[in-house]
């Protein structure tokens, strides 16, 4: 095993271990494959249990739900276990959960069995807020929105890669795309379990885990009455919403809208990860230069907005070019908002605390992506295809100002 420099001593010495950062980069490039991989191919998948072509949005942005409400309630439970224990065999765990979550989703066979996989997934889904905790663990306080600017460029490698060769995999069946996941994942396990370092020096964990700690009401209620975060989570709990709906009705919408195929849609899920690579690799440096982590954040969630807009657009005029420059236009917005947001949550807290605040914010975006698809899908089907965009676009609107006075000048 790797030997690993405790918190303190990375900070002095202003260094980062190469091997644990190849791991952690390694992880999330696979991550962003295994999650986006499925992406094109939901509504397809859905579509032969559903009898009335109406109900089948609703579906759709139920199985995006429940993934949510599992992830909250276990998502503080495995952020205290990683204080306590260590980030490794944390993550090995949600990774293999992962897996299991894509084979059952891929076998199918029935609605229930669907949503067993996305349960299984969801049990499990810490994997994202401990792989923030481990990199909070192996960089510097001053150095991590650069690195958490690198963790987005790569999962935008991963989303480039995995919508599309999902939609091609899609041409061979459905469920390939799924199986594909699992093994993508399944392998990211077997990496991690011979060349993993554990990131948390025993100095820094948990001394003792208590039941109010994996309670996730309370855990929620302890990290929003930490001054110095409540209005950051709250602008961050706001923007989740609707970014929650766009991922859960995205599928739908254009195949509904535009009437495209899994091809062409894993094609625009791609945008995504390319703007993500674009963003961190050519404007995120420049931007940290002269801007601060919450002056980027709010310049994405202007973005956002502005990218809802045309989408919204592209609706209402059914013109899908309008829906390809919103879609880039968020891409952006959305690549530059999440490592300036997490970047101000790291530095709030010490390395003792790490996993538990990463914890309380998946809690706090999983909640936020429970209620986003369910309100997206039932505004899309009773407003019309717009309605989920339009609430975006209010959404973050009303975000803005609460981050912008909530939160300290110099973050």
């Amino acid at each position: 095993m790797f030997k690993f420099r405790s918190h303190n001593e990375q900070n002095t010495a202003q260094t980062v271990d190469k091997k644990a950062l190849l791991f952690g980069l390694m992880s999330v490039f696979l991550c962003g494959i295994g999650f986006s991989i499925i992406a094109p191919v939901v509504p397809f998948l859905v579509q032969p249990y559903i009898s009335n072509p109406g109900d089948q949005a609703i579906v759709v942005t139920l199985l995006t739900s429940v993934y949510a409400v599992c992830v909250f309630f276990a998502a503080p439970v495995l952020g205290a276990l990683s204080d306590k224990y260590g980030r490794r065999p944390l993550l090995l765990v949600c990774l293999l959960g992962s897996a299991i979550g894509y084979f059952v989703f891929g076998i199918g066979g029935a609605l229930w069995v669907l949503f067993a996989g996305r349960i299984i997934e969801g049990i499990t889904g810490g994997s994202i807020s401990t792989i923030f905790a481990y990199f909070a663990d192996i960089i510097p306080r001053e150095q991590r929105t650069k690195y958490f600017g690198w963790m987005s460029a790569v999962v935008g490698v991963g989303t480039v890669i995995g919508p599309t060769l999902g939609g091609l995999l899609a041409k061979f069946g459905y469920s390939v795309p799924m199986y594909f996941g699992a093994i993508i994942t399944l392998l990211n396990v077997v990496y991690g379990f011979f060349f993993m370092p554990e990131s948390l020096d025993k100095n820094n964990r948990l001394k003792e885990i208590t039941l109010v700690r994996l309670n996730p009401f309370t855990q929620l209620a302890n990290v929003l009455s930490m001054k110095n975060l409540k209005m950051l989570l709250a602008s961050a709990f706001l923007l989740w919403i609707p970014n929650g709906s766009l991922q859960a009705v995205f599928s739908q919408f254009t195949m509904d809208t535009f009437s495209w195929k899994p091809a062409l849609i894993g094609l625009m899920f791609s945008i995504m990860g390319v703007q993500d690579i674009i963003s961190q690799g050519f404007i995120m440096p420049k931007l940290l230069i002269k801007r601060s982590d919450k002056q980027i954040a709010i310049l994405g969630m202007v973005s956002e907005i502005m990218g809802y807009g045309l989408i919204a657009a592209s609706a209402l005029f059914s013109f899908y070019p309008l829906f390809i420059v919103g879609t880039f236009i968020f891409g952006f917005g959305d690549s530059i908002f999440g490592p300036s947001f997490n970047g101000m949550l790291s530095k709030s807290v010490d390395s003792s605390e790490q996993g538990r605040i990463q914890g309380g914010s998946q809690s706090i975006q999983a909640l936020a992506r429970m209620i986003g698809p369910i309100m997206g899908g039932q505004f899309y089907v009773s407003l019309g295809h717009a309605a989920p965009a339009f609430m975006g676009m209010i959404l973050i609107a009303a975000a803005i100002p609460v981050l912008y006075k909530g939160t300290h000048v110099n973050m």
